[in-house]
């Protein structure tokens, strides 16, 4: 069934309510006795063919405020699933029993929001994109919104009543792209209302029904949100030998509504002190990790500013505005003006003002981005960033400047089987340096059981952008300590099968081969790596990995893997890995997953050990136990270590509006031991009390660096 045929075969006509409706998951008698019914479910994964044999009905209504959702999931009591009754946990939502609703209101198949609630009553929203490849959701995203559900001995019920001034739409445009993904844990199976073929997730925007109005409610003046917080804490650096410190602060984010498609978010004197912290890895790259953006003002229309560039290569990170090197940068103010102008155009404008510490001076980032759909489901894109120093000299503040321009053409066909892509980016500051330009062609194909793709990107040497993340430029060289930077081209081909038995106890088998070829303008050989993946996936929810990789490296600069003193010499070195993984069945009470791995690692071998125990109590307690350990042993010249990463956790929900989560981190390489421990409480919608506890230690002797504790209210105000 092709994309263009959903939004005629799969039509609902949404009426106006004439009773009100209490969202409760009580259906009164007669409350939605008057709403026609979305029905016949259609299976979506590990099949995508036939009527699900666990049903769902749908009823979807709206007054002046709100758009109504009401749906009931045919299931008995005793065999719902459900991880946890926290919000907002994308991992324990996909894994549970749940309902989720999908709408696309400006219907052009590119962007979109996700509202779905478990059936223990843990809501999730999402902003959902057309991202590089296929449909991605941030679940970062928060608005308000509510939801009750109900649970009875054969079935269970969700109501949702999500305010018109929560999604942005056009009111002059009367048909809405529309869907409905079901979890079914027993039968471990997802379906749908609107047919999505496999190889496409249940969300993607391609291949959603029509929602279809008489009239939909006009947003009547500006809407505006207010959201104050207030926070205190008190902390002690016992590096420095410093007495406590006591802390307080207060600020205010704003939203306001410029149209019913164009929002305008504000910031005064931000904190993200409630922030989760960054799960650690053991890095035994030669390039930094990437780490997500998880600071709620960053996240709305995120997709706008990130969806630049390709694998590895980030023209715009927002990570890189208020933080360095992992240390909070004051913000003092910021504007974000993000959204819709026209049904076809979307645009995104930012601009921060940060004021520095000791080690960065205060700055001003601006950015600009512009999308314009073109075909049926393209894109030509446009980005700009500038971070302008912003000292009390200025003619020193003129002349300390990164600036970053680009263009590109993403190519979807109308079924979303083939990409294609050319991006084309310049980079400019006070040095003028030639050999600034990032570019990218290339595109692939998926059509849910053969998959492939060749990219060629290119990145000169000063390429460098202040506002985002391009790893592999930058080569630290501990022998001359300094690091220097490598404009590299890069080739990337891979391609993939996906085998479906029709009987037995398997629901697919996937492989995948893969190749990425490195090296400089002088066509001189850098790095290859060369791989083949298995992936393995049982009915009972169980999963086997396999993967093989050859990694054929020319170092650039010495190379310092384990912080021994004799760094690697430069030289052409060959490393081999192969690594096996298994994942139990993690509906169950206890569930686990285990890894080995092991191989050639540049002068010698590397070992990787990882476990993981999950104990479930349903539905409201998770404790985890991690451990990872990597053996290194480079010979006798370049020495040799034992890395160990260990992680547990504790999850523990109160109720859908109370958690506490706690969790440690003992990380050998980064020589840290880390304690935290966060109670939160949602004592209105969208409005938090947090409490949050974290203390540092050294690995070596257990010495503490430091511990502090801050408590934060946040309050959502309509105006």
């Amino acid at each position: 069934m092709m994309q263009a045929d959903n939004r005629d075969k799969f039509t609902y006509k949404v009426l106006k309510g004439n009773v009100s409706i209490q969202v409760d998951g009580l259906v009164s008698p007669g409350e939605w006795s008057s709403i026609s019914t979305f029905s016949k479910f259609i299976n979506k994964w590990p099949i995508d063919t036939g009527i699900a044999s666990a049903q769902t009905q749908v009823k979807i209504t709206y007054d002046d405020q709100y758009l109504y959702v009401m749906a009931k999931c045919q299931q008995k009591r005793e065999d719902l699933v459900i991880q946890t009754l926290k919000r907002d946990n994308s991992t324990g939502y996909w894994g549970s029993d749940a309902f989720a609703f999908i709408v696309d209101p400006i219907n052009q198949r590119s962007n979109g929001f996700l509202f779905g609630v478990t059936a223990g009553g843990a809501q999730m929203e999402a902003t959902l994109n057309m991202g590089r490849v296929r449909t991605e959701f941030d679940e970062n995203w928060d608005t308000k919104w509510f939801s009750a559900t109900a649970v009875y001995d054969d079935h269970w019920v969700a109501e949702m009543a999500i305010p018109f001034n929560a999604i942005r739409y056009n009111p002059q445009n009367l048909n809405w792209g529309v869907n409905f993904v079901r979890n079914d844990m027993k039968n471990n199976v997802y379906s749908t209302w609107a047919h999505v073929p496999l190889g496409f997730p249940g969300i993607d925007l391609g291949h959603m029904g029509s929602l279809q109005w008489n009239n939909i409610p006009a947003t009547s003046g500006k809407k505006i949100i207010l959201i104050p917080y207030a926070s205190g804490g008190l902390g002690q650096d016992f590096e420095e030998n410093e007495d406590p410190k006591s802390s307080g602060d207060i600020g205010l984010d704003a939203k306001i509504a410029i149209s019913s498609s164009l929002n305008l978010d504000l910031t005064v004197n931000p904190d993200f002190s409630n922030v989760d912290v960054d799960r650690q890895v053991t890095n035994l790259s030669r390039f930094s990790i990437f780490f997500p953006e998880r600071r709620g003002f960053f996240l709305e229309n995120s997709d706008l500013f990130t969806n630049y560039g390709t694998f590895g290569i980030t023209p715009f990170f927002s990570r890189t505005i208020g933080l360095h090197d992992g240390d909070p940068v004051p913000i003092l103010f910021g504007a974000r003006l993000s959204g819709n102008l026209t049904q076809h155009l979307r645009v995104g404008i930012m601009d921060i003002q940060t004021s520095g510490n000791d080690e960065v001076d205060p700055s001003n980032y601006f950015v600009t981005a512009i999308q314009h759909q073109v075909l049926k489901r393209s894109r030509i894109k446009a980005l700009i960033t500038n971070r302008q120093a912003s000292q009390s000299n200025e003619s020193e503040s003129a002349q300390d400047y990164n600036r970053t321009g680009g263009l590109e053409f993403d190519y979807i066909s109308e079924n979303g089987k083939l990409l294609a892509t050319a991006k084309y980016h310049s980079a400019f500051d006070e040095n003028n340096l030639d050999k600034n330009t990032y570019y990218t062609i290339g595109g692939g194909y998926n059509d849910g059981r053969f998959f492939g793709g060749f990219y060629y990107n290119h990145v000169g040497e000063n390429y460098v952008s202040d506002l985002g993340f391009v790893p592999r430029l930058e080569h630290e060289d501990p022998v001359a300590d300094t690091t220097i930077r490598v404009g590299f081209n890069r080739i990337n081909s891979w391609a993939g099968y996906v085998h479906r038995p029709k009987n037995g106890k398997i629901n697919n088998m996937e492989f995948n081969p893969w190749n990425v070829l490195f090296f400089n303008d002088n066509g001189d050989f850098m790095e290859r790596i060369t791989g083949f993946a298995f992936e393995m996936s049982m009915k009972s929810r169980q999963r086997f990995f396999l993967e093989i990789e050859n990694n054929e490296i020319q170092l650039q600069v010495p190379a310092d893997l384990i912080d021994d003193d004799t760094p690697l010499p430069i030289d052409r070195y060959n490393n081999t890995f192969v690594s096996a993984r298994w994942r139990t069945d993690n509906r169950k009470t206890i569930s686990a997953s285990f890894g080995l791995g092991a191989g050639s690692f540049y002068t010698g071998d590397r070992k990787e050990l990882s476990v993981t125990v999950n104990y479930r109590k349903q539905p409201w307690g998770n404790l985890s136990f991690s451990y990872t350990q990597n053996r290194v042993d480079l010979g006798e010249l370049y020495g040799e270590t034992v890395l160990h990463l260990l992680g547990p956790s504790a999850e523990i929900s109160f109720s859908n509006s109370m958690f506490w989560t706690t969790f440690l981190q003992y990380n050998t390489q980064d020589e840290n031991f880390n304690i935290n421990s966060r109670f939160q409480w949602r004592y209105k919608p969208m409005s938090d009390i947090f409490l949050v506890y974290s203390e540092n230690y050294a690995t070596t002797n257990l010495a503490v660096k430091n511990r502090g504790v801050v408590f934060k209210m946040t309050h959502w105000l309509n105006l």
